[in-house]
């Protein structure tokens, strides 16, 4: 079934990872819908309903999302009608047209506490309104659509928009150190890696939730530390704690995501997808405008 040509509807096409689940769908010869939010404002019912009536795909991958982790702190209520409540409006539609629905959802609904990778039967324990936001769109695909992937992941990181890589090496290019938070932990995730890993479980009936992350583990300043070291940037990283940064929103101190299921796609190791990025950025960066 991993050969068959699908139809895809792909919601949140125009971010960094929608980009990527597009690019990987057409390249494997899939049929495309791509819908930004100038297409689809997925809070707006109706007008999904009317939208997916129309293009009847058999699969939708809805990568829209609020993102700003300490936003969401003041803006709980725009940050839970795009990650709460749309998912379930997305997912509803997709039902009505016997479509599967392939929801992502992040690592930030763990409270960090399990001191180990946590896989998809641990309990949920979000410690933000960002990391609440995203289990309430869990709970409103499942309940709506049988035919759900829910898949966490975390720490995305690509050519299509701002992540903290890029936002080191710009950094790194001014100053002669940075200081960054080296008490949280989780999975760097390269965005093409995880589009390829969607678009192969998308194609199975293994429905559920999944866990799809770069493979191992460390902090931001090890990230950060090892953008620079591959990256030939001469800059410090001066280790600090969570509580010098002082953000709004807490996160998990250990929110690495492994998966207990067999069939779930893994991805490679950070480091090597990291290089990978470097490597694209830079070549990218060569290409005449």
């Amino acid at each position: 079934m991993s050969a068959e040509r699908l139809k895809l509807l792909v919601t949140g096409a125009g971010g960094m990872l929608g980009q990527e689940v597009v690019a990987a769908a057409r390249l494997a010869g899939h049929g495309v819908v791509a819908l930004g939010r100038p297409e689809l404002d997925v809070t707006a019912g109706e007008s999904v309903r009317r939208r997916l009536e129309a293009e009847r795909p058999d699969a939708v991958v809805n990568c829209a999302a609020y993102t700003n982790v300490d936003g969401a702190e003041d803006e709980r209520e725009p940050a839970f009608e795009l990650n709460g409540r749309a998912p379930g409006v997305v997912a509803a539609a997709a039902a009505e047209v016997g479509a599967s629905i392939l929801h992502l959802s992040s690592d930030y609904v763990f409270d960090g506490r399990k001191g180990e990778p946590y896989v998809e039967s641990d309990a949920t324990a979000p410690l933000s309104a960002y990391g609440e936001s995203k289990l309430a769109g869990e709970e409103s695909t499942i309940a709506v659509n049988p035919r759900h992937f829910v898949v966490r992941s975390a720490w995305l990181f690509g050519l299509g928009g701002r992540n903290f890589v890029d936002t080191m090496l710009r950094l790194g290019r001014e100053r002669d150190e940075v200081r960054v938070v080296d008490d949280q932990v989780g999975s760097p995730t390269f965005c093409p890696d995880l589009a390829e890993a969607l678009l192969a479980l998308i194609a199975t009936e293994d429905h559920g939730v999944h866990h799809v992350a770069g493979a191992g583990a460390c902090s931001w300043a090890e990230l950060a530390t090892e953008t620079f070291a591959r990256a030939g940037v001469d800059c410090r990283v001066v280790a600090i704690t969570t509580a010098e940064m002082a953000r709004p929103a807490p996160r998990p101190a250990f929110s690495a995501l492994a998966s207990e299921r067999a069939a779930t796609p893994r991805l490679h190791p950070w480091q090597e997808s990291l290089q990978t990025y470097l490597g694209a950025r830079a070549r990218r960066a060569q290409v005449p405008a």
